[in-house]
Order: C-alpha cells, then structure tokens, then sequence
C-alpha cells in the first residue's frame, strides 16, 4: 500500500477571505426562530465544531505527525510500501514547509479554529436578533470558545508563533499577522478563564465527549505544565490548583483494567475526561488497525479491508516496558496465525526478512528506508482491534484522561520539591494498575518521570510534548541523528506563508 495523505483542508487564507461571503446565506437553513427556541438547534450548530476531532484517528496529519516525530512510532519506507520520504524525515525532525503532512496539520487546526469562529458569530447573531434563547447562547458560546482554546493550545505547541484569528464575518479585517508563542499561550489562558464557569458541570452521556468544566480545567493544568516550554515562566504551582480542581471533585477515577481503557466499548470509561467519539458507521475515521498491521494480519481479526503495513514503534521504546507490565500489551509482537489462532500467516514477499515468509512481528528495525523488513517493528495494538472490524474503528479515543491529570500533579509538586513524598504517591498510584501484584518506585527521577508518562500515554499525541518539557527530544536516538532546539517546533506551511504576507516563518526554516 501506498502512503496515505488525507486531503487537504481549505487554505487558512482562502478560509479567512471565504468568510466575508457567508454572512448572506448563514441562516439558509435555520431561518423559523423556533428552530433555536429548543438545544437541538443550538447542537446541530455544534457538530461542525467537534468534527475536524475525527481526524486524529488517521494518518497523514497533526496526530501522525506528533507521534512520528517522538522516539515513539516511526513509520518506515518498507521497499515500495510508503515510498515517500517525508515520515522517515519526520522522525529525523527534517521536517519541510512543503511537506504535505506539516500541511494537513496547520489545516486541521485552523479547520477547527475557523469552525469556532463561525458557531461563535451565529450564537452571537442569535442574541443581536433575539432569535434564541439568550441562556443557551451564553452557554454554547463558552463551550466554543473552550473547544476553540483546545485547537489553540494545540496549535501554539506545535507551531510556536501562529495567527490568532477570532472575526469571523468582518469583510475589513486585515490579514493576519503572526503571533508570537507566549502571547497566543496568554490568549489561550484568557479564553478558558472567560468560559470555564459557564461550562456544564454534569458528567454524563449528555456532555460525553464535549468541551465541559472539567474539560476545560485539563486543558488549562496542560497548558501550565508546558508554560516554561512556551513563555520561559514556569507555572506548577496553576498546575497543582487546576489538577486539584478535577481530583477533588471525584467525578472522575482510574479504570482498574488498563486495557479497558482502550476496548471496543470504551466510551464513558469513568477514566475519560474528554475523548473523541468514533463509530464505524456515523462517526468514521479511526483507521488504527489499517495504518499499522501488516497485509496478512487482516486473516487475524478477519478484517473488512486490507490493512497498509505503516506504523510501528521503536524498539527502545518497546524493551522500557517490563514483561509483567500490562501496558507492554499495547503492542504486538511475534508470529501472527489467522483467526482461528492456529493457521501460520505467510508473507509470500518475505523472503528477504531475516525470519522468511512466516509473519513475525520483529521489535528490531533493520532501518527507517528504504529497506525497512516487511515485518520489522513491533505494531501498535494499544487499541482491541473488532473481529470482522471495518477500516473505521469503532473505539473512542481519549484527549484528557484522569491518569494525566494525577501524573500532571505528581510532576508539578515533583519540579517544586524531588522530594514529594505526594508526588511519589500519585505516581505509583498510576504504575501500581498496570502490575500485578504492585510495583512501586521507590524514588522519582526525571528519567523515573518521562519513562512513566511514556508507558501509560503511547500512542495518545503527548510523547513529543513530554521529550521536550524533559529536555531531550533533540538528543540523538538509533534512527535520530540529534537536532536543534528550533526544531522543536514545525515549520509554517508553504502554502501560508505564499498567500499570507503577513504570516513569517518559524526559525530554523
């Protein structure tokens, strides 16, 4: 299988001038003012807003990108399969402004940010013209402007200086500049404080995988764990309050199981404070099992569609988790039968892999390309794979879960004091889960820390945050020479930088 490339959105700029022309039809379809007199109109609205989430089940984008370009997942050139090279650059953090994938994630981004915008503008248009019900317009509009905080905060991490665009129907507004990181990082802080309290409280099925209170109090305690990354100010002390914020209001606790957590049936695990709701037939998108597993592993799980033979982790990564430990089940290794777990799966083209045509996931990677083994790497099976499951996954995808917040606490009092005997504490807390019977730490280090974090979140999008917080994400690595601390963050697209004049390009590019 070729490299997959979701198509692109529609250009930041092409999106911002478009603007200018929708004001005239916007209420097309919802003109009869009893249409937001009840909520479900005010939820139609938002369902544009949380659909760009869907995206980061699949390859070719934001997501791939942040888990490509850590020490994590590598997504080699295996002969023709994935002939590209621009994943194998990725991981060396030779990252291009013309490379589709640094594309797709701006797009993705500004996709959700400009979905923002729009809802925005018409709950606000909705209260000018008393069409609705000016409660719920207040209410809807911070949960937006919360979600459109979220897209933000992503993007500030992994763009450094962005735009900030807020206008959504002004057909006068300059075009936008570029804003450096610590003032994007003050806007984000400033629209959480101005929503957070208008958000829902309830935890239920109702508020399942949209941006309420304690959504809002995750993302704040993550945008001031990576402060001193973004403004140079440390922030632990906000850390510890807003993690507080969630812990004690025990709405939220850790899944006994781990792998639970990432089930068939996952959705409203008590553990998930916000996840992505994915459904393989009304909420499409999440393409795990096809970007990872080889061609044969679909006799496996007696899969719908032929899987591409991509992703798979580093074997460093895979040899940090103990035999005993739960998690070291979020991969896949060894000789792979059919389904009825008896039938050797062959490889008819490997004969070049040093273990010949039986399928025998490998935890070595001989090389990044353009040679990788057809079977090297140890695949990504962190997520229960359905039997008979189709190309879109059936199993939500968790944003923010407990488990981090309690981590983010633990390292906070941890960074004010490496003593913590409570830092410690909520530590164990977490590792103890995934052992049987508990394997504590007996002191914390930074290393003690990053290993941890890099256990219980693979494959979630936090491993290239965490290297960088840690210091280390530009030493060198077996596939990853060593890079500039300006390469921390990625480049600004090719395509902005020719339509935006205003916009600069990030150092080091």
């Amino acid at each position: 299988m070729k490299n997959k490339i979701t198509p692109a959105f529609l250009l930041l700029i092409l999106l911002h001038t478009g603007c200018t022309d929708l004001e005239e039809n916007l209420y097309q379809a919802p003109t009869d003012a009893t249409f937001f007199q009840s909520e479900a109109g005010y939820r139609a609205v938002m369902a544009d807003v949380y659909a760009p989430l869907r995206s980061l089940g699949n390859h070719g984008g934001y997501f791939s990108l942040q888990e490509i370009a850590s020490d994590e997942v590598a997504l080699p050139q295996r002969g023709n399969d994935w002939g590209e090279s621009e994943w194998v650059r990725a991981h060396r953090h030779e990252f291009q402004a013309y490379d589709p994938g640094v594309t797709n994630a701006f797009n993705f981004l500004y996709q959700g940010i400009f979905a923002c915008n729009r809802a925005i503008y018409q709950f606000e248009t909705l209260k000018r013209n008393q069409l609705g019900k000016d409660a719920l317009s207040d209410q809807y509009i911070a949960e937006t402007r919360a979600l459109r905080a979220l897209y933000y905060y992503w993007a500030l991490d992994a763009f450094g200086n962005i735009p900030i665009i807020v206008d959504y129907a002004n057909p006068d507004v300059e075009m936008p500049f570029t804003t450096p990181r610590a003032e994007v990082f003050k806007f984000v802080e400033n629209e959480l404080r101005a929503s957070y309290q208008q958000l829902a409280q309830n935890v239920d099925a109702s508020t399942y995988g949209r941006m309420h209170y304690f959504a809002a109090m995750a993302l704040w305690a993550k945008l001031y764990l990576n402060a001193e990354v973004y403004t140079g100010m440390a922030r632990w002390h906000d850390v510890v309050t807003t993690c507080d914020a969630i812990i004690n209001s025990g709405v939220f606790f850790l899944e006994s199981d781990y792998r639970q957590l990432f089930a068939v049936q996952n959705e409203g695990n008590p553990e998930f404070i916000l996840a992505v709701p994915f459904d393989e037939t009304f909420a499409k998108g999440f393409n795990l099992a096809q970007m990872t597993l080889h061609y044969g592993s679909q006799a496996t799980f007696d899969l719908k569609q032929q899987p591409w033979n991509g992703y798979c982790t580093l074997q460093d990564f895979y040899e940090m988790h103990e035999n005993n430990d739960a998690r070291k089940q979020n991969f896949i290794v060894g000789p792979q039968f059919a389904a009825d777990g008896v039938t050797p799966i062959l490889d008819p083209q490997g004969i070049n892999d040093p273990d010949g045509p039986p399928l025998n996931y490998t935890p070595e990677i001989n090389q990044l390309g353009p040679q990788c083994y057809r079977q090297a790497g140890a695949r990504i099976g962190k997520y229960a794979f359905k039997t008979g499951a189709n190309a879109d996954l059936d199993n939500d995808m968790p944003i923010f879960r407990f488990a981090d917040i309690l981590l983010m606490k633990a390292e906070a009092l941890w960074r004010m004091d490496p003593g913590s005997a409570e830092a410690l504490e909520l530590v164990n807390l977490v590792r103890n889960r995934a052992f049987e019977p508990d394997q504590p730490l007996q002191q914390l280090t930074a290393k003690d820390f990053l290993d941890e974090r890099g256990r219980e979140f693979f494959y979630e999008g936090l491993r290239r945050q965490d290297l960088i917080r840690f210091g280390v994400y530009g030493k060198p690595t077996e596939f990853m020479p060593g890079s500039e601390p300006c390469k921390e963050i990625w480049p600004i697209p090719l395509t902005q930088l020719t339509l935006g004049p205003n916009i600069q390009q990030n150092p080091c590019y």
